[in-house]
């Protein structure tokens, strides 16, 4: 799907389903130097289950147009802007590594229009090793490589995604190179580097918040994901074991699981939900007991 936002192009995945106005929204953030493509199996189970989605490609990067914005801050009030430009007065976040310092933010400035955050792999601040980030400001293809080395954990690099085809690694390597690198990943690592402001975020963050952690990531570490956790009133955490900073893709399905109780228990769908014992998984019915999807 395609709109505008402050003039410029924006695209957004909506996970196979056509975008309908009058369902619940959930927008996906990607995290620095991806795209859309990250959240492929999320968004696919919540827009056949009632809600409306929107895994965004932030300006510059994938197929949106525009440049990468050069702050945490902008970012988040570019997503406040993408509420309005898509005809809604709400939405329900999720985020990924830089993508949940965005949210955050969103939050945090615009909470009448937040109503649930869902958190991979934050922290309150994601400071950048400077060998790293003068790799990708420097439009040097390694920066791409240690970036995807790093973020898996040791099981992430056998592969294994639910979706048939996909390879962790690979994938994330290539998004993160469909665009000039310094552009993207070095704009973003920038950007993440300079912000200060996460934890006084997150102490004005009156929604219900879930914090999704896992014990091999070294990016945003177990730790720094419950330090932010606790400045959130009430906010729910759930560590994946085995896993690293990619949990989207290394461990897509037990992720799912985790962000579809969340969401359809605290933002449910205008339909009714029903849980099947036969296929344990959601089915949407109408009011009057017909399965819809």
């Amino acid at each position: 799907m395609k709109f505008k936002v402050n003039n410029e192009e924006v695209y957004a995945s909506t996970g196979g389903r056509p975008f309908d106005k009058n369902k619940p929204l959930i927008i996906f953030v990607h995290g620095s130097g991806l795209t859309h493509m990250t959240w492929v199996l999320q968004t696919r189970y919540f827009a056949f289950h009632g809600y409306s989605v929107l895994a965004l490609d932030m300006p510059g990067h994938g197929l949106s147009g525009g440049e990468s914005l050069k702050s945490i801050e902008s970012m988040a009030d570019w997503v406040s802007d993408v509420i309005d430009a898509v005809g809604y007065k709400e939405a329900s976040l999720v985020g990924h590594s830089q993508g949940c310092l965005v949210t955050i933010e969103c939050s945090a400035k615009y909470s009448d229009k937040i109503k649930t955050l869902s958190l991979m792999g934050g922290a309150g601040a994601i400071p950048m090793n400077p060998e790293l980030l003068s790799l990708a400001e420097n439009n040097d293809p390694k920066a791409v490589e240690l970036m995807m080395d790093w973020a898996h954990g040791p099981a992430g690099h056998f592969g294994g995604h639910p979706v048939p085809g996909l390879y962790h690694i690979n994938t994330g390597a290539m998004l993160a190179k469909t665009r000039t690198i310094k552009n993207t990943l070095g704009v973003d690592f920038r950007a993440c580097d300079n912000y200060k402001n996460g934890f006084e975020a997150a102490k004005k963050i009156k929604i219900p918040t879930l914090s999704i952690l896992a014990t091999d990531d070294k990016m945003c570490p177990v730790k720094e994901g419950k330090k932010l956790a606790d400045l959130i009133e009430g906010s729910q955490v759930d560590i994946i074991d085995n896993c690293g900073h990619m949990m989207l893709l290394e461990e897509a399905d037990r992720v799912l699981k985790v962000l579809k109780k969340f969401i359809t228990t605290n933002y449910p769908a205008t339909c009714l939900l029903y849980t099947s014992d036969a296929a344990d998984d959601l089915l949407c019915v109408d009011l009057g007991g017909r399965r819809i999807i």
